[in-house]
């Protein structure tokens, strides 16, 4: 997570806020597993530009906690935006991240609860539930609003996208950094690229306490 979060620093403190003309970025992400076989149908991918900043929506994004699960696993937000998580779930759920550009714990809360974080610093949020060590999920904090989802066959559209030249980058939780493409983007037009992106084991963590979960639970993942 360590190189993602680098990517995102130094694109925000080169970024600017660009105004004008704009074309959209379509095309197509392949996820693979280490072994290169393709991987499960439903992998979550985001992709986002760099280059220029933008304000946040004022709407949070939302990620549930349902069947002990973060649900959506992977989620961006504009830098300053808030995430909400609530909790749809019939007992108990923790959420807290130590990553070192949002720590933060929110403590435990029960089924229809819900708290709220904002983000201000660019970077990778990995974050955690302190009661389920299999619930796990990233927050990508990016520098403007010109990020999506991939569907389910890791086709996109970014549509908004200034005129010029920028990068773009493609994640997937358990790949070791993000994959990236220039484009040229022109107003009024679509520039199609396509990319590939590989994935590895999900790496353990420890609870907020810093220590192991207790024996018997077992730290796994999907």
């Amino acid at each position: 997570m360590r190189a993602l979060s680098c990517i995102v620093v130094v694109a925000l403190a080169s970024s600017s806020a660009v105004a004008g003309p704009t074309g959209r970025v379509t095309g197509k992400v392949t996820v693979t597993e280490a072994d290169g076989k393709p991987t499960a149908a439903g992998v979550e991918v985001i992709v986002y530009v760099v280059g220029f900043s933008e304000p946040p929506n004022a709407a949070p994004v939302t990620v549930k906690q349902k069947g002990r699960r973060f649900v959506p696993e992977l989620v961006a937000v504009t830098l300053g935006g808030k995430v909400t998580f609530p909790n749809e779930d019939a007992f108990l759920h923790n959420v807290f991240s130590q990553s070192s550009s949002r720590k933060f714990d929110l403590g435990s809360f029960k089924k229809g609860e819900a708290k709220t974080k904002e983000f201000p610093s660019p970077g990778v949020v990995d974050v955690y539930c302190n009661i389920h060590p299999e619930m796990a999920a990233t927050i990508l904090v990016l520098p403007n609003q010109r990020h999506t989802r991939t569907a389910a066959d890791g086709s996109f559209t970014l549509d908004g996208v200034p005129a010029g030249t920028w990068t773009v980058f493609a994640y997937t939780r358990r790949a070791a950094k993000p994959v990236n493409a220039k484009v040229t983007v022109t107003a009024g037009a679509d520039t199609k690229i396509e990319m590939a992106i590989q994935r590895g084991a999900e790496p353990e963590h420890l609870n907020k306490y810093g220590e192991k979960y207790r024996s018997g639970t077992p730290n796994t993942y999907r």
